[in-house]
This record gives structure tokens, C-alpha cells and sequence, in this order.
């Protein structure tokens, strides 16, 4: 079997040997393990992260084809936690990989937490409950976490801990009144310079089914984006890019979107954002959306 040193020779350059040991030592949180945290999963894999927690409560099915790493013929009905896992061993055989297969629940969010170095959100869009679980835990801890979203064809960047504004204040998700505002809010403050708008057919947005548009290319902009910020965490390269700061790549028009949202969601031209987000999604939002609890 190869030798670890080996294995990651071709990291050598971009870090050091000192940088890949600390690598080696890590441990990285990922909450879900489909689509974003799929690829989060291999490509720290393959910087020779050694250690990893993995939740996810699901298995893959036909419908992950299009963007999730583990989603072949071979793994349809398999729980995602355990293909993952095998994913990463066949890489990194070394690598000590903890899986939590019922996801991130009020019962294994501190397990879950406890001994990680950062958090990254591979959360399914629609699970604000689980966000909201995790981010605050997280805060409580210390524990960083990274958020990239594959809107349209974009990508995007936050990362909540130690410094940043907290998770639930950026959103400001107690300022709505039922689900589709929560959501409005959600989007909003992901991509507050809108570079998605004419990307997605909303549509194609069913909330009854849970299923929105996701393409492969925005899944691979979120891992390397994500999994950057998240290697200057894991070795004190430079300041950590926090909230309220916010970032967006567009690769189709080449645009990007940046800056600090001073009030986060609770702005004035944020607040205009959620209102006719959440028009738009009223729109087209299924009876089944009941409001918030």
C-alpha cells in the first residue's frame, strides 16, 4: 500500500510539509453528503485531510445523478454516509471516518461537533431546521463553518465562528412570519447581489417535493471555493472571510459580487430582496408550504 507521503507528494509546492502534516491531523465536519458534500468530502480527501465526520440520513437514488459524487448504478438505495466513506478510504486508506447516519439531529449535533476543526454545510437547501440546529451549536463551540450554495449556475461563500456575525442575526430568520419568508430570507442573504436571476426556472421549484434545479458545474465552483476557504482555516493562512462579509461567482457572465452586509438581512435594501423573493416564490409555492411553527 502506497505511503501517505506519497499519496499527497503533489500537494508539496502549494503547502508545506509542516501545512500537510497539520492536514494529516485534521478533522472536518461534513453536514451532508450529497451533492456539495459529496465533493467536499473527496476533494479534502485528496488533500490528505485524515479525519472526518459524515452525516446524512438519506440514500442516493436516480434523481442524484446529475451532480452527486457517490450516485452511480452500482450505490442506488445504499446510505450516503457509507459510499462516502469507502470513497474517501480508497483514496486516503488511512483516513478515520465516523459516520452519523441518521444527519445532523438534536441527538448527535454535539457527537457530531465534538473534535472537529470546521463544519462544512452540504445541508439540503430546504433543511433550514438542521442549519439552524447546527450553525448556533457550532457558534456555542467555536467550530467554523463554511457555507457554498450552487445557485443556478453560481457559487457562492460564507463562513459563520468565532468573529462573524451569528448565523441566525445575518439572516434574521425571527424577523419572518411562515416558510416561504424564512426561504425568501435564506436566498437573500446567500446571493445579495442576485447574479443567479435568469438562471432558474422557478417553476422547477417544487416545495411539496423538495426538489429544486442543481447542476454539476456550480457543484464543483462550490468545492473548490469552499474547500479553499476552508484550507486557510485549517492552516491560519490569512483572515478568515466571515459574515457579514458575502461572496458570488457567476462563471457565465464572469461576474463577481462581494462586500459586508453591515445589518445582514435586516437592511433596507436586503429587506426589499426578501419581499420580492418571497413574492416570486409565493407564486409558484405548493399549498403543502405550511407557515413556520
Amino acid at each position: 500500500m502506497p505511503a501517505y507521503s506519497d499519496l499527497f507528494s503533489r500537494n508539496l509546492g502549494v503547502v508545506t510539509p509542516a501545512e500537510q502534516a497539520r492536514l494529516r491531523d485534521a478533522c472536518v465536519g461534513l453536514a451532508g453528503c450529497g451533492g456539495v458534500g459529496g465533493a467536499y468530502a473527496l476533494t479534502f480527501a485528496r488533500m490528505g485531510v485524515g479525519a472526518f465526520h459524515l452525516a446524512d440520513f438519506d440514500g442516493f437514488e436516480a434523481a442524484n445523478f446529475n451532480r452527486q459524487q457517490g450516485a452511480t448504478l452500482a450505490n442506488i438505495g445504499r446510505p450516503k454516509t457509507e459510499v462516502l466513506r469507502e470513497m474517501i478510504l480508497a483514496i486516503n486508506p488511512e483516513a478515520r471516518v465516523t459516520l452519523f447516519p441518521r444527519g445532523v439531529t438534536a441527538d448527535s449535533v454535539e457527537a457530531f461537533l465534538t473534535g472537529a476543526a470546521l463544519v462544512m454545510d452540504g445541508i439540503d437547501f430546504y433543511a433550514l431546521p438542521a442549519r439552524r440546529l447546527l450553525f448556533p451549536a457550532a457558534e456555542r463551540r467555536g467550530v467554523p463553518v463554511v457555507t457554498s450554495g450552487p445557485i443556478g449556475l453560481t457559487t457562492t461563500l460564507h463562513v459563520f465562528g468565532p468573529g462573524a456575525m451569528p448565523f441566525e442575526e445575518y439572516f434574521d430568520f425571527a424577523g419572518c412570519r411562515d416558510r416561504t419568508e424564512e426561504f425568501a430570507a435564506f436566498i437573500a442573504g446567500v446571493t445579495p447581489g442576485l447574479l443567479q436571476l435568469g438562471q432558474v426556472d422557478v417553476a422547477r421549484v417544487d416545495f411539496a417535493a423538495q426538489r429544486a434545479p442543481s447542476f454539476a458545474t456550480a457543484i464543483q465552483l462550490c468545492a473548490g471555493l469552499a474547500c479553499t476557504e476552508a484550507m486557510r482555516l485549517l492552516l491560519g493562512r490569512g483572515t478568515p472571510f466571515l459574515a457579514p462579509r458575502y461572496f458570488q461567482f457567476d462563471p457565465v457572465s464572469l461576474k463577481t459580487a462581494r462586500g459586508r452586509l453591515r445589518f445582514g438581512n435586516r437592511g433596507p435594501l436586503q429587506r426589499l430582496k426578501r419581499r420580492m423573493i418571497a413574492r416570486q416564490l409565493a407564486r409558484h409555492a405548493n399549498p403543502a408550504v405550511a407557515p413556520a411553527p
